[in-house]
C-alpha cells in the first residue's frame, strides 16, 4: 500500500509540473482549474500521509540561496574506490559461491545523504575519499531527491548525482561557443551540483540515484543488502537499477546490461558488485585501498584500427594551442568516429606521431574518442612553430611535467574574442545576442577590429542576418541591443576595458574615488590609485600602463564617442555609510538579491567585500547564529553580525 502511495505521489508531481509549464511557460492548458486543485489536494493529503515530500514538488517551495564558499566536511568513514576488473570470467570467480547484487555503476558524483526526524539535514559529496564538500542546498534542487521521508531516525545513505544524456545534450544545444561547451554529462553534473548558487543547480535537472545505504538507526534488514535497496524505495529514494546474480546467472545478467546501455540515459560506466550477505561481506576486511566487499566491472573498450591523416592545431582564445588528431573514419560504440583531442604535446611526443601512422582508437567510458596506441611510431610530426590562426610566432611552455603550445602574439585575433566576450558581457556593456561563437564569426570575417567597431555593425546588416543562426529578426534585436548598450555607466565602460585584476568592484571604487571623472583617472599615477581603498599598487600598476599603452589609448578614443556615460548625481546628504564596509553572506528575505542590498549600501558611501577583516564595519546575515566561516571571523575579530532589519534599522535606511 505505501509503495502505492509513493508511485501516485510521483505521478502527481510529474503531472501538475507538466500542468504548469504548459499554462505558465507556454500558454496553454492542459486540464482545467478544477482538476488541477484536486489533483494537488491530492497530492498534499498523500504527502501527508506518507511523510514523503519530493524535491520538484509543487507543494514546496525551494529557496534560492548563493553562498560565497563551500563548507568542507570529514566523513565518518573513508569512501574507498572500488577494485576494478573488466573480465566476466574473473567476476563470476569473485562470487566464490556466493550470492550478490548486480547494478548500474553510474557516473556522476557522489554524494552522502543524512535524514534526521525525516527531513533532509545534509549533503555532501565525496570529495577526496577522506573529506568532501556540504552541498545541502544543491541537494535540496535535485530533481527527484526526497526533501522528508516517513523515517525518523536519523538516516544515512550514498549515491550518484547525474545528468541525463537527453539533459546534457540540450543545455550543451544552448551554448554556441564550441570552446565552452560540457565534454561529457559528468564534468557537467560535477560544475552543476557544486554551484554556489543553487538556482543554477535547480536549471540543470540534476537526479539522484540511491546505491547504497550506510546507517538506519534501529533497522533490522537481516542480513540483506536487497532489503536495504527495498526499504530506501520505500522511503521514496530513485534507487539504482540492481538485479540477484549467482554463479549459474550473472554472465547472463551481464549481457542483460550490455544490452540496456545502448538506450540507457543516464551515463554509466560499467557495473557494481556488492555481496548480498552484509555480514559476510563486512568480515573481509579491506585492503589498503579497496573494500572487499564489492567490486567494479568495468566494460572492455571498443578498439578500432585507423590511419591517421593530420594533426590539427586549434588555437583557444587564451593562446593555448591544442592538437587534434584527424584520423580515417571508423564505427566507435555505434557512432562514426574521425578526430581525437591529444590534448597537450607531452602527450604527442609520446606517442610518437607521423602523419600515416596507423594508431588504434577507443572511447573512453565509452564517449570520448582517444588514441589508445600507435602502432607505426615514425615520430616524424613536427610542432608548428607559428599560430594557426595569426601566423604568430608560437613557444612551448612547461608546468610541472606537461608541456603545452603557445601563441605569444598578444594580437592573435583568437585571444582578441576573449577581451570581445568580457566587453559585451552582462556587467560590461550588456550587448544581448552576441556569444563568443557570434564574436568569433564577426572577427573572421573583419566586421570587428576594436571595440568601436560593435557600434557600426549596421553596416553589415545584410551579411548578418544571412549568418549561421542568424536572420532579419535576430540581427534587429542584436543591433537594437547594441544601440541600448550606447547608455551606460562609466563603471562598466572601466570594467568592459578588460584591465588586468579590475574586477566591478574594483571599477566601482575607482569611479568613486575620482567622481566618475574619466579624464582624471587616466592622468592618474600609479602612487594616487594605490592610495585608493582596495586598489593596492598591483592594480594601480595595471591600470596606469593600460592607460599609457598608445594601442589601447587609440581603442579608448575611438570608443568614447559612441557612448554616452551616464554620470549619477551624488547627493553627499545621503552619504550615510561613507567609509563604511560591509560583508553580506546567507539568503536575504528584504532584498531580491545580494547585488540589491550591494547596491543601496554603494549609493550610500558605503562598500562591499567578499571577505571578513578588522576593517568590516558589519557583517550582514540573517542566520546570526550560523557557525559559518564567515561569522566565526567576525566573532574573532568583533565585527558585529546584523541581520536585514537589524542593519536597516541600525543606520536609519527606509526600503
Amino acid at each position: 500500500m505505501q509503495s502505492e502511495k509513493i508511485e501516485r505521489i510521483k505521478y502527481l508531481v510529474e503531472t501538475l509540473n507538466r500542468a504548469s509549464k504548459a499554462y505558465y511557460a507556454e500558454d496553454r492548458e492542459i486540464m482545467s482549474n478544477r482538476e488541477y486543485d484536486a489533483l494537488y489536494d491530492e497530492l498534499e493529503l498523500l504527502e501527508q500521509e506518507t511523510g514523503l515530500v519530493m524535491a520538484d514538488s509543487p507543494t514546496v517551495n525551494i529557496g534560492y540561496e548563493a553562498v560565497e564558499e563551500l563548507p568542507k566536511e570529514r566523513h565518518e568513514s573513508p569512501m574507498l574506490s572500488l577494485g576494478k576488473t573488466k573480465s566476466r570470467e574473473e567476476l563470476r570467480d569473485w562470487l566464490q559461491g556466493n550470492p550478490a547484487i548486480m547494478s548500474w555503476k553510474l557516473d556522476g558524483l557522489t554524494i552522502v545523504l543524512t535524514y534526521n526526524d525525516g527531513k533532509l539535514a545534509k549533503a555532501v559529496t565525496r570529495g577526496n575519499g577522506e573529506i568532501g564538500e556540504v552541498i545541502t542546498n544543491n541537494a535540496r534542487t535535485f530533481k527527484n531527491l526526497p526533501l522528508t521521508i516517513s523515517f525518523s531516525d536519523e538516516l544515512v545513505l550514498r549515491g550518484e548525482a547525474v545528468i541525463s544524456y537527453p539533459d546534457f545534450e540540450k543545455i550543451n544545444g544552448e551554448i554556441e561557443d564550441a570552446e565552452a561547451k560540457y565534454k561529457n554529462p559528468r564534468n557537467l553534473c560535477s560544475g552543476s551540483v557544486r554551484q554556489l548558487n543553487n538556482e543554477i543547480t535547480a536549471k540543470r535537472n540534476v537526479q539522484f540515484y540511491a546505491f547504497s545505504l550506510v546507517s538506519a538507526e534501529g533497522m533490522d534488514f537481516h542480513n540483506s543488502r536487497q532489503e536495504q535497496f527495498d526499504f530506501l524505495a520505500e522511503q521514496g529514494f530513485q534507487v539504482v537499477e540492481h538485479y540477484k546474480v549467482t554463479e549459474e546467472n550473472i554472465l547472463e545478467t551481464i549481457d542483460l546490461f550490455e544490452k540496456k546501455i545502448e538506450s540507457y540515459e543516464i551515463p554509466s560506466d560499467g557495473l557494481v558488485l556488492t555481496y548480498e550477505d552484509i555480514a559476510y561481506g563486512q568480515s573481509l576486511g579491506r585492503t589498503a585501498k579497496f573494500p572487499r566487499h564489492s567490486i567494479a566491472f568495468k566494460w572492455a573498450d571498443e578498439v578500432r584500427e585507423t590511419t591517421l591523416q593530420e594533426i590539427e592545431w586549434s588555437a583557444s582564445r587564451t593562446g593555448l594551442i591544442n592538437p587534434v588528431a584527424i584520423f580515417e573514419p571508423v564505427e566507435l560504440e555505434g557512432t562514426t568516429v574521425s578526430r581525437a583531442s591529444v590534448h597537450n604535446i607531452s602527450i604527442l611526443r609520446a606517442l610518437k606521431l607521423g602523419i600515416g601512422d596507423h594508431i588504434t582508437v577507443y572511447k573512453a567510458n565509452m564517449i570520448i574518442p582517444q588514441i589508445a596506441e600507435n602502432l607505426t611510431c615514425s615520430n616524424t610530426l613536427e610542432i608548428p612553430k607559428v599560430c594557426p590562426v595569426c601566423g604568430g610566432q608560437t613557444e612551448i611552455r612547461q608546468l610541472n611535467d606537461v608541456q603545452t603550445l603557445y601563441c605569444v602574439n598578444e594580437e592573435c585575433p583568437a585571444k582578441q574574442i576573449k577581451a570581445f566576450t568580457l566587453f559585451v558581457s552582462r556587467d560590461a556593456m550588456n550587448i544581448d545576442g552576441l556569444s563568443e561563437a557570434t564574436l568569433e564569426k564577426l572577427v573572421d570575417k573583419g566586421f570587428i577590429q576594436e571595440y568601436a567597431d560593435l557600434f557600426h555593425l549596421e553596416q553589415y546588416r545584410e551579411q548578418i542576418a544571412e549568418m549561421e543562426g542568424f536572420g532579419e529578426k535576430s540581427c534587429q534585436n542584436l543591433l537594437d541591443s547594441i544601440d541600448k548598450a550606447r547608455e551606460t555607466t562609466l563603471p562598466r565602460l572601466v570594467y568592459a576595458l578588460g584591465i588586468a585584476n579590475i574586477g566591478v568592484a574594483n571599477a566601482k571604487m575607482l569611479c568613486r574615488y575620482f567622481d566618475n571623472d574619466l579624464t582624471k583617472m587616466r592622468e592618474a599615477d600609479a602612487e594616487t590609485l594605490s592610495a585608493v581603498d582596495g586598489v593596492g599598487e598591483v592594480i594601480a600598476t595595471a591600470f596606469v600602463e593600460y592607460m599609457r599603452d598608445p594601442r589601447n589609448v587609440k581603442k579608448l578614443e575611438n570608443l568614447l564617442p559612441e557612448l554616452h556615460i551616464d554620470i549619477p548625481r551624488i547627493d553627499e546628504g545621503n552619504q550615510t555609510l561613507k567609509d563604511m564596509s560591509f560583508v553580506v553572506t546567507g539568503s536575504l528575505n528584504r532584498f531580491a538579491s545580494r547585488n540589491d542590498l550591494k547596491d543601496l549600501i554603494e549609493q550610500r558611501g558605503g562598500k562591499v567585500t567578499g571577505s571578513v577583516t578588522n576593517k568590516t564595519t558589519g557583517l550582514i546575515n540573517n542566520d546570526i547564529n550560523s557557525s559559518s566561516s564567515k561569522n566565526k571571523k567576525a566573532k574573532e575579530l568583533g565585527v558585529p553580525i546584523l541581520s536585514e532589519d537589524e542593519f536597516l534599522e541600525r543606520y536609519n535606511i527606509h526600503v
